[in-house]
């Protein structure tokens, strides 16, 4: 990193010094655009790193609900509006107790990271709670939705902030956060993304982030190595909407897949794992375990960190952030992985992409390969703003294009870098471009 980039950097880490998440993606950004840096003889003057890795606004307030036994509880909520340079904020919400303001932060800049990568005129943001909705009855979950919409329904609309759902809030919680959203606001402007088909939602929404994963591997695969993921082996981490949607998209275009992880365990299965009756086991919320029934001859393991020691050719973490380590990539690459997809949000530790790198493997980042959902979701704005709701096929062909034209803005910016395998750096230059571009066309 050269000395400008990393004076901010360590100005950034002295005001911040306890948001490890957030700091660790601004320091990969840093590092990313360090050998442009002179090429943008303004920056200094304009402030345009500065103003680029803070959010525009940090919305904090707290979230009283009332409990099945009549207790008051207070929760934190948040909403971290990062960048609307390119267009209205847009991010998930996230409900899960690990939420801070520094995993909303990192989510946020790598969220204006993703949706600039899109072409699609979108800005970033993210936003959630430490309300954890598990265990919850349904009608605690609403009323802790009511409570937060309470005071974040003045703060988003329709050419304003587009929240969606993110890790603990689905299409439940969507339904109970857009519905008291339109009682306050008296508007029905699709404000939300994600939403249930019968009151606006678009076909393949569910399924996008996990397909798009899918999408770009083709491409990738295609391009570097003449391949596709017909008779690949694939491990997938995560059973939850990214992961699932991934696991039938990938075995729909010909993948094996031979091992799947949940917090609950993993199966193994050589022969192909069947991932409908996976998904009806996450559905009743039951043990991995309970494969082994109909499938004697596949394996169970409790520990999910062991999936990355299984044998396969291609792996895609879906779960969470973190969750392959430097370890975890070594085990992948000895035994003969040709790529590592990143499903969910930076799921891979700071290192493991260099050393696919070094190893001239396909490292797809998460910016790149997690931007399906958010691609529908502007599919979805698009057909709230028209009040039309378009064919599955017709979305499936758009998300299926704009993944295409994801791949090929990293493929060709890691060209001009002279480093094909380093896609990473190459998707963190192609969104600083756009997004350096319109900062200076718009002003201070």
């Amino acid at each position: 990193m050269n000395n400008e980039l990393s004076l901010i950097y360590e100005n950034l880490n002295n005001k911040y010094p306890t948001e490890k998440e957030y700091l660790s993606s601004v320091y990969e950004f840093l590092t990313s655009i360090s050998e442009i840096y002179n090429d943008f003889p303004d920056l200094g003057d304009l402030g345009i790193i500065e103003r680029l890795i803070e959010p525009d606004r940090i919305i904090t307030f707290k979230v009283p609900w009332i409990n099945d036994q009549n207790k008051v509880i207070v929760n934190t909520g948040y909403r971290v509006q990062f960048s609307n340079l390119l267009g209205p904020y847009k991010g998930g919400i996230r409900f899960d107790k690990s939420v801070n303001l520094s995993i909303l932060k990192f989510l946020g800049f790598e969220q204006t990271l993703k949706n600039s990568l899109t072409t699609l005129l979108l800005g970033g943001a993210k936003g959630g709670s430490d309300f954890d909705p598990a265990n919850k009855s349904d009608l605690e979950i609403m009323r802790f939705c009511q409570s937060f919409m309470n005071e974040l329904y003045r703060h988003i609309g329709a050419i304003t902030d587009v929240p969606a759902g993110d890790l603990g809030v689905g299409a439940k919680e969507v339904g109970y956060l857009y519905g008291h959203y339109k009682k306050l606001a008296n508007v029905a402007n699709g404000t939300f993304t994600g939403k249930g088909f019968d009151y606006g939602g678009s076909l393949i929404r569910p399924e996008a982030t996990g397909y798009g994963v899918c999408y770009i591997a083709e491409f990738a695969l295609n391009k570097y190595l003449d391949k596709s993921l017909n008779g690949q082996k694939v491990l997938i981490s995560g059973s939850g909407n990214v992961g699932i949607h991934a696991a039938f998209k990938a075995k729909e275009l010909g993948a094996i897949i031979v091992g799947m992880s949940s917090i609950t365990g993993i199966v193994e299965d050589q022969s192909g794992i069947d991932v409908e009756l996976i998904s009806k086991i996450q559905t009743n919320k039951l043990s991995f375990k309970h494969y082994l029934e109909t499938y004697p001859d596949a394996k169970y393991y409790s520990n999910p960190r062991d999936l990355w020691k299984i044998k396969a050719d291609i792996t895609i973490p879906c779960a969470k952030e973190n969750e392959v380590s430097l370890t975890d990539a070594k085990f992948m690459i000895e035994n003969g992985v040709i790529a590592l997809i990143e499903g969910a949000n930076k799921p891979s530790e700071v290192g493991v992409s260099k050393l696919f790198e070094e190893n001239k493997l396909i490292f797809i980042p998460s910016k790149a390969a997690n931007a399906g959902g958010v691609s529908v979701s502007l599919l979805e704005m698009n057909q709230n703003a028209s009040h039309l709701q378009w064919d599955k096929n017709l979305v499936d062909q758009k998300l299926k294009d704009i993944m295409e034209n994801i791949f090929n803005n990293i493929y060709n910016t890691a060209l001009q870098n002279n480093n094909i395998y380093n896609l990473t750096k190459a998707a963190n230059i192609a969104s600083f471009k756009r997004l350096y571009s319109a900062m200076k066309q718009l002003g201070v």
